[in-house]
């Protein structure tokens, strides 16, 4: 039976993960904040998911779910690593505050830094485990190829990591361990429900409040109409097990949309979403 890591496993993408991984005879290691959540999947998921408590900025308690998991490996490789926990921060640049954008960074793109750092030995890097080559698995975003306003921080969050991706995926060459990037577009899970939990009273007398008031309404509207997270968990099997899997995959609910704000330039994409929000020039 082979063996895989979750980050982020209590909801949405990681939870659908988790569960795909299961059903088809891997044992999982599912990461956690509360207690609460790791009886619950323990419960749902059954005797081959053992849950793993920790925060992904928390390096110590990553670093100590890693050798409960090598303990539990007994000498063989792991699978696979899905870096799957995140979130996603909203307010303009120029009135947001440094410490969201820092939390930001920290959970998106630190995060699995740690979490790979910790569990890469695992995955073929330690000589001393036998077994198969594992490897790892970005979720990244449709919003790592692009920018979209008033999401700056989530936007950058995702390039780091398609950048990191790109560099690590040749790296580890040297242990012949793999990292392949899933990129979803919009998908039915808590990350855009929360837009509604945001606190806009900040921006009350900023110039931005109609245009945040109308991404706030686009985002819980993607939500609703997003892609089932059993999708996205099926694209991530296909990168942890197919023979010569892409290094890169994206998948949207409306992929005509991203096509074709690909191909217009520039500039006339930024006049299009200019208009929508009601970006005029002041002065």
């Amino acid at each position: 039976m082979r063996s895989v890591v979750v980050t982020g496993a209590s909801t949405g993408i990681g939870w659908a993960v988790a569960k795909h991984l299961v059903e088809r005879g891997h044992r999982v290691f599912g990461s956690v904040r509360k207690q609460a959540d790791a009886d619950r999947l323990r419960s749902e998921f059954g005797a081959n998911f053992t849950p793993l408590l920790f925060d992904v900025t928390d390096e110590a308690a990553v670093l100590a779910a890693a050798r409960k998991v090598r303990e539990a490996l007994a000498g063989e490789t792991l699978a696979g690593l899905v870096n799957n926990a995140g979130v996603a921060v909203a307010g303009p640049v120029l009135e947001l505050s440094a410490d969201e954008f820092r939390r930001q960074m920290d959970i998106n793109v630190i995060g699995p830094v740690i979490a790979t750092q910790a569990f890469g030995p695992l995955l073929g890097a330690d000589p001393s485990l036998k077994g198969p080559k594992g490897r790892i698995v970005m979720i990244s975003s449709v919003a790592g190829k692009n920018g979209n306003p008033l999401s700056a921080p989530y936007c950058a969050s995702k390039h780091a990591v398609e950048g990191r991706s790109e560099s690590l995926r040749r790296e580890l060459m040297l242990f012949g361990i793999d990292v392949i990037i899933v990129a979803p577009g919009a998908v039915k899970t808590p990350i855009w429900s929360k837009a509604e939990e945001i606190d806009l009273s900040v921006y009350q007398n900023s110039p931005y409040l109609p245009a945040l008031k109308k991404v706030m309404a686009f985002m819980m509207d993607l939500g609703a109409k997003g892609l089932p997270p059993e999708r996205i968990a099926e694209i991530v099997f296909e990168a942890l097990t197919a023979a010569s899997p892409k290094v890169r995959y994206q998948i949207t609910p409306d992929p005509m949309r991203h096509l074709i704000g690909a191909v217009l330039p520039k500039r006339t994409v930024d006049r299009i979403i200019a208009k929508r929000l009601g970006f005029m020039p002041q002065g």
